[in-house]
């Protein structure tokens, strides 16, 4: 019998073929690297490229925004629960719940073929934005606002939080971070939703379940963790005794490091320029020369490259958005690659079933109760 191989973690295991994207040598998605996209495309257009296997032209991606509005509609049942839900519950928690419940109002829910699975797809792209937005204003006392024609995903997550127009650079940040953050080959919560269908469980099972597997720390949560230690360390001049302090405490910094790329994530290195001009635009100057202290240091210290998460989060705290809907818009974008993943897995499924390493007693002998 040939020897057991253990990885904890999986690490380094290959557990499955894709074509959707690759870490290979840079980020790309279905073969253009992740800086071309994040440079010359909109969300909308790598949306469809994760999902449909090729960019749109003009008329694909027209058609596309206007199945999208068509899609945005969320049912005033899931709405009405959504106010019900208390206020302590993580908005997180209520974007999962809210992928879960949108499964009861889909008319293809239990159709699993490829082309209904796409469509379901682009309805949750449509209607999760929608309910993010809606808890956010709900829990403020305020009435959500809905989804207008005419605006990018983008432009219509900030206009649903805030009812007001964004600017163009806070437009094109969040667009960027979208891109950046839509697809990430196997990693916990994509491996999650591949595992889930492959029961032949329904698109909506796999999303709710990929939701669940993000909002932990060390997965889409550690971008939320990123301005705690921003605000811990103060004023700019604090920065480089205070990261040397937490280092000598053995203090885990998150924002730092990954399992995969081990040479720096090709995606913080684009979204830095973006902190950047932002910070310059909203004043946060000294906040990016704190964030470049401890970025010098931690790699001095601990060879450790920033992955997306430490720029991300300095980006959404410039564009005013509060701590707890970063691992929410985390999910908007990531459902693109989600779903992509889930509809490959269906088209050419098979069980995913790994076997464990056993640490348990040896084989014992039963004993009646009176002789225990």
């Amino acid at each position: 019998m040939p020897e057991e191989i253990y990885s904890p973690g999986l690490e380094g295991v290959i557990a499955g073929e894709t074509a959707i994207s690759t870490v290979a040598g840079g980020l790309s998605y279905r073969g253009y690297s992740i800086e071309d996209l994040a440079r010359n495309c909109c969300f909308e257009e790598v949306a469809y490229l994760l999902l449909y296997g090729e960019l749109p032209n003009a008329e694909q991606l027209d058609d596309f925004y206007k199945r999208l509005e068509a899609a945005a509609e969320v049912p005033a049942p899931i709405i009405d629960a959504v106010r019900k839900i208390p206020a302590e519950a993580s908005a997180m928690d209520v974007l999962r719940t809210g992928a879960s419940m949108l499964a009861h109002w889909d008319p293809e829910i239990n159709n699993n073929s490829h082309d209904a699975n796409i469509r379901k797809a682009e309805r949750l792209l449509a209607q999760l934005p929608v309910i993010m937005a809606a808890r956010h204003r709900l829990k403020q006392g305020k009435e959500p606002v809905d989804p207008e024609s005419g605006r990018s995903l983008a432009d219509n997550c900030l206009h649903m939080l805030f009812r007001a127009d964004p600017t163009p650079a806070h437009t094109k940040a969040m667009d960027v971070s979208l891109i950046l953050y839509a697809e990430h080959e196997f990693n916990a919560s994509t491996f999650t939703s591949r595992v889930i269908v492959s029961t032949l469980a329904d698109l909506h099972s796999g999303i709710t379940g990929a939701i669940g597997a993000l909002k932990g720390p060390l997965h889409g949560g550690a971008n939320e963790k990123v301005m705690d230690v921003l605000k811990a360390v103060g004023k700019k001049e604090n920065a480089e005794t205070w990261i040397r302090a937490a280092l000598a405490r053995k203090e885990k910094i998150m924002g730092f490091g990954h399992r995969v790329y081990k040479n720096g994530d090709p995606r913080a290195t684009y979204l830095k320029e973006l902190c950047n001009e932002l910070a310059k635009e909203t004043g946060n100057e000294d906040l990016e020369i704190t964030a470049d202290v401890i970025q010098r240091v931690i790699w001095e210290e601990k060879k450790l490259p920033p992955n997306l998460d430490w720029p991300s989060g300095r980006l959404y705290h410039y564009m005013n958005l509060p701590v707890e809907l970063y691992t929410p818009l985390f999910v908007l974008s990531r459902v693109a690659g989600w779903s992509a993943h889930i509809i490959e897995q269906l088209d050419n499924n098979r069980l995913i079933r790994p076997r464990a390493r056993y640490t348990g007693p040896e084989r014992r002998t039963w004993k009646p109760i009176a002789s225990r």
